[in-house]
């Protein structure tokens, strides 16, 4: 549905303040996606996707929309066509003398297409699938501010787009009022078979929604994968910094100053890691593997969470036992769950010099 192809974006270009915004982006999002783009302030998320509908031109490079190459378009062919991306921001736009309805309705007006009763018969059903039915006749001052992302997104949809940006349209929102957004934009893809670009600095918003995800870090895409693969297994160190904001990875803090009790008179100790996915999750796996190499496995910490709906499990546990138990029972985690890693291994030291 959308392809960036060798983009750039240079600011004040051929100047001595030059700012190179984007840094050959090339992207491909497919139909039916929700897309997430996240990035520190300053990484160039929102100048990458106000370039999917044009409001920034590249410097270089093509944008293609639904097979449309829009960097080729005249004016007004590129007016008709941003008629097919919508878009909503983080600070809702709306116009404050305006009721909810005008809002929605000022769009189809300005195009011209509709007449009155088309216009109200399509705001109605605008306002029922966003929600806001009952809030017709108020002004954006008697709104929540999840109640005018709402009236945004409506206003966003009036045009039936294809494409629907969401540029931080969650960050002036508290965490319940984002979570019933991103619940939305879910059930909008389903029923409007949207593509959906999210460009967000919250991990909790990839997390929850997102299908794949493109980190951007100085102008340039780092690391871009399914968003299962970003948070069990992030590859660069921004990934994984933005990663750990949300999922915490590895000993906790307060464990490795903490020393514990070493109970054993021989054999070797073992902390490891342990991440499960999915049905795994709820799985007896410390209690099997216990049973089938009688070491005595300890939890040390461990959390349940969910990605896109799906169950995920990070677990930090002590084996202790026989040497080569030990290693029998590392290798019987990796048969049984998502991923196995070994934080410290030795035959006496004790955990907090690990």
């Amino acid at each position: 549905m959308i392809k960036l192809s060798n983009i750039q974006k240079i600011y004040n270009e051929g100047t001595a303040k030059e700012v190179r915004a984007l840094k050959d982006i090339s992207l491909s999002i497919e139909k039916g996606e929700i897309f997430g783009v996240i990035g520190l302030s300053g990484a160039g998320k929102s100048t990458l996707i106000r370039l999917i509908n044009l409001l920034e031109r590249p410097t270089t490079g093509q944008v293609i929309v639904d097979n449309v190459d829009l960097t080729a378009l005249s004016d007004a062919q590129l007016r008709e066509q941003r008629r097919h991306i919508g878009m909503i921001f983080q600070n809702f736009n709306l116009l404050s003398s305006a009721t909810v309805y005008d809002n929605i309705a000022f769009p189809l007006k300005l195009e011209g297409k509709l007449n009155k009763d088309e216009i109200k018969k399509k705001v109605l059903y605008l306002l029922d699938l966003v929600g806001l039915s009952d809030k017709i006749s108020m002004y954006p001052s008697q709104l929540s501010g999840g109640q005018k992302q709402r009236v945004g997104i409506a206003r966003a949809l009036a045009g039936d787009p294809k494409v629907l940006l969401c540029d931080e349209a969650t960050s002036a929102l508290d965490p319940k009022t984002t979570s019933s957004i991103l619940e939305l934009l879910k059930d909008l893809r389903k029923k409007l078979d949207l593509t959906i670009v999210i460009i967000t600095h919250q991990m909790e918003v990839i997390k929850d929604c997102v299908d794949r995800v493109a980190v951007i870090d100085g102008g340039t895409i780092t690391e871009l994968d399914d968003t299962i693969n970003i948070f069990t297994n992030p590859k660069q160190d921004l990934t994984k910094r933005l990663v750990s904001s949300v999922v915490r990875r590895g000993l906790p803090e307060l464990l490795k100053h903490t020393k514990i009790k070493d109970s054993y008179t021989k054999g070797a100790k073992a902390v490891v890691e342990l991440l499960f996915l999915g049905a795994k999750a709820d799985a007896p796996v410390i209690v099997d593997v216990a049973k089938a190499t009688g070491c005595t496995i300890s939890i040390l910490s461990g959390s349940i969470d969910h990605i896109k709906g799906e169950p995920f499990g990070l677990m930090v546990v002590e084996v202790v036992g026989d040497e080569d138990m030990i290693h029998i029972a590392i290798d019987e985690f990796i048969k049984r769950v998502k991923k196995v890693e070994v934080l410290g291994y030795d035959t006496r030291t004790p955990l907090s010099d690990i």
